[in-house]
């Protein structure tokens, strides 16, 4: 079943008492990752949560696995998992999610560029704390949400790759990276993302019984490098297809 938060939503529960990890996945990431891990954990304070931020870094040149570690060392909430490469940023959720903490009833996934709200976070908690949701995404499709500093080409673009997923799933932002899941869902789960659209695999695979999808204003990122380009649109045509395989099939 899907649900739409609007900004006027009434208040949910508290979710201080489930705690969660999200997963940001790094690659020269330095000129903005420690002002992230600041600013989550001001979102986490301010409302209570009990959450693990999870750098996953792909040995970063430009040293931004060091900055998370000398973070972690002054108490914040973060820890992070160092690869050895250029792994990719799908894999480097799943890897997080593995290497959270074990008592974290819910995971997710952000990126570091501060395109993705994190101000929505206790929302989207606080949907899967209430026992009604089991899958919260951060949505640009839905009443209250948008885009910002697009060109429209890329806006066209995006909105296609949403719709040509409409058979598959209600969901109306379905290339969102931005997103918390309860943690069970993904139980047995075989995750097998092509390219950097984790959210898709987890919208289509996971085992839960209803979702939410809470508005935003997605804004371009502002600092390092963009992850978009021609051979990531194709991996997401290859994504989709084997989805269309896998669910059509005879």
């Amino acid at each position: 079943m899907h649900d739409v938060f609007t900004r006027d939503t009434v208040s949910l529960p508290e979710a201080g008492y489930l705690k969660f990890s999200i997963v940001v996945p790094t690659y020269n990431e330095s000129a903005g990752i420690e002002k992230l891990i600041r600013r989550l954990t001001e979102v986490f304070h301010g409302a209570g949560l009990d959450g693990e931020i999870v750098v996953v870094d792909d040995n970063s040149p430009d040293g931004t696995g060091a900055i998370v570690d000398r973070l972690e060392r002054e108490g914040l909430p973060v820890r992070c998992l160092h690869r050895p490469g250029k792994l990719g940023l799908s894999s480097g959720v799943i890897d997080g999610w593995k290497f959270a903490r074990t008592d974290s009833e819910i995971v997710g996934a952000m990126d570091a560029d501060f395109s993705h709200d994190e101000t929505i976070l206790p929302k989207m908690a606080q949907a899967i704390a209430s026992g009604e949701y089991d899958l919260a995404i951060g949505s640009r499709y839905v009443r209250g949400g948008g885009i910002r500093n697009w060109p429209w080409r890329r806006k066209v673009t995006s909105l296609v790759a949403c719709w040509m997923a409409r058979p598959l799933t209600p969901v109306k932002d379905i290339t969102s990276g931005f997103f918390l899941v309860r943690r069970s869902a993904l139980e047995g789960v075989e995750l097998d993302p092509i390219g950097f659209k984790i959210g898709l695999e987890v919208v289509i695979k996971a085992k839960y019984r209803r979702f939410i999808e809470i508005p935003y204003v997605f804004t371009d990122r502002v600092a390092g490098e963009s992850k978009l380009n021609s051979r990531e649109i194709v991996n997401y045509l290859k994504q989709l297809g084997k989805m269309y395989r896998a669910r059509f099939a005879r």
